[in-house]
């Protein structure tokens, strides 16, 4: 039995997306699912996701994914690493078998190249170049140690992926399958049939000809799409992050995760003179830190989430259900003994008072706030 997972965010979901489920249905067969962890509506860069979670959810199951569950924000908005270890963690208490992943190059090893970057000793890692990222840091030594330099995003998230396998046992085998199209990142490609989720995002935020999106996007999906008034972005959200730098102590920044080697001075210096947060980032910045890095410390701050509520969330992980087919509720009812206490269809009183679901709960307030819509209570998993 080969029961297939993909990790994804689908911000939005697009033709490269369904291209990879194809993938992993031939892995898969006609009689096994496909599970698909998915972010919430914060995603792993640190930015709101342009479409609600439900949303999302709805076009992957339109597409072929028969069971599509949220990830926790606590391993949903992290670096590679802890976004890896996470969800692979997650997936194969699922009782996933496969593991399906887009790549710049699937001829690439991953599975051999992810045990011998576990392997190298944990002081060659302990960086000390103040003038570089310690993801260009990183890359150059495993570059180093391996023989091969990786420097694609792709390409870099597979490998976080074959590492936090390897070190959790190799419960997944690794498919990597190569991407189609458009590039991440990339920009508008009119001819390509496939789109970079960041150039449809673009589309979407600069309100130009919505009917270009029928050749990259499910129908539905534009469709709910179009019902929005509000597309989240760091624009939007800029003056609530000013207040909160500007209104808040020194000392209660300092308890925001992540938050560490004075950035909170460098930030609430920062804020008070910019005017977008294209402008502070800019200002923040420096050869220590990734632009990644800044925007999740932006988020952390602006929803004000602490070290002890990351922790809490990430030691005790529940995983909410968005939705099923008829062959995902079939399978759910295999696995539910196994995850009882894993899977949350139903979100209450009693399953948000703490641990994951209630960092889940609080840190989707604001996205109501914006969206007008409820995003836990009340919700019921979708059937499609």
């Amino acid at each position: 039995m080969s029961v297939v997972g993909i990790i994804a965010e689908y911000n939005p979901f697009h033709s490269g997306h369904e291209f990879l489920i194809n993938q992993a249905r031939l892995i898969a067969g006609s009689k096994n699912p496909i599970v698909v962890l998915m972010s919430g509506n914060y995603v792993q860069r640190g930015e709101m996701a342009i479409m609600d979670k439900w949303a999302r959810a709805k076009a992957a199951l339109a597409s072929g994914a028969d069971l599509v569950f949220e990830m926790p924000f606590s391993t949903s908005v992290e670096p590679a690493d802890l976004f890896s270890l996470g969800n692979i963690e997650q997936l194969t208490k699922l009782g996933v078998t496969d593991l399906v992943f887009g790549v710049e190059d699937a001829n690439l090893n991953f599975t051999y190249l992810g045990s011998k970057i576990a392997e190298i000793p944990p002081k060659r890692m302990d960086f000390h170049d103040y003038s570089q990222t310690y993801s260009t840091q990183y890359n150059q030594m495993v570059a180093r140690e391996v023989g091969y330099e990786v420097n694609q995003p792709n390409a870099i998230l597979g490998l976080a992926y074959a590492v936090a396998n390897y070190n959790l046992g190799s419960p997944l085998n690794l498919h990597p399958v190569n991407r189609i199209g458009a590039g991440h990142d990339d920009l508008l490609q009119r001819d390509g049939i496939v789109q970079s989720a960041s150039a449809i995002r673009n589309i979407i935020l600069h309100k130009e000809d919505s009917k270009q999106l029928k050749q990259w996007m499910p129908k539905g999906e534009i469709h709910a799409l179009e019902k929005q008034t509000v597309y989240p972005n760091w624009n939007l959200l800029f003056p609530f992050l000013k207040y909160r730098l500007e209104s808040a102590s020194l000392h209660e920044l300092q308890q925001i995760y992540q938050m560490s080697e004075g950035l909170e001075y460098k930030m609430k210096h920062e804020i008070h003179l910019a005017h977008t947060f294209t402008e502070f980032l800019r200002h923040v910045k420096s050869k220590r830190y990734t632009y990644s890095r800044l925007r999740r410390l932006s988020l952390y701050t602006l929803l004000n989430v602490t070290q002890a509520d990351m922790l809490d969330s990430f030691n005790h992980e529940s995983l909410l259900l968005l939705g099923f087919s008829k062959m995902g509720r079939q399978y759910l009812k295999t696995i539910r003994k196994d995850a009882q206490d894993q899977i949350i269809s139903k979100v209450d009183k009693k399953n948000t008072k703490s641990e994951s679901m209630h960092l889940q709960v609080r840190v989707d307030r604001l996205f109501e706030q914006l969206m007008h819509v409820d995003q836990n209570f009340g919700q019921r998993p979708l059937e499609v």
